[in-house]
């Protein structure tokens, strides 16, 4: 798998009201999205990014880090063939990306994804 980005998935019981600190302390000004239970914010000066994730739309479990591929097709078939634990199916989202959940071994949950260009 070729990986063009990594991405914290912070848990929060509330996206909008965790918002303000990681916005305003942090300096995270530039919200890229934010679809209610997940939205991403990026510092303009640095580019460092977090995600803040209440829940997921559609996966049973909220990832630790989203990783973005240039083609999740190929992560998903390459996963399954080294026998990871597939959490979440590949699934091309209604917000408009594609991806499925990994368990890695150690038990932690990653995000695999291609957004829409």
């Amino acid at each position: 798998m070729r990986v063009t980005r990594i991405i914290a998935d912070l848990p929060v019981a509330d996206v909008q009201a965790a918002k303000g600190f990681y916005t305003g302390y942090l300096g995270l000004g530039t919200e890229e999205f934010d679809l209610g239970w997940v939205a991403r914010y990026t510092s303009p000066d640095t580019g460092a990014t977090l995600q803040l994730v209440s829940r997921d739309a559609s996966a049973p479990e909220v990832p630790a880090i989203s990783v973005s591929t240039d083609d999740v097709d190929a992560a998903y078939a390459e996963a399954q063939q080294l026998g990871y634990e597939i959490v979440h199916p590949l699934t091309t989202e209604p917000w408009g990306v594609r991806r499925f959940f990994v368990r890695a071994p150690d038990g932690t949950v990653i995000n695999v994804v291609r957004h829409r260009d």
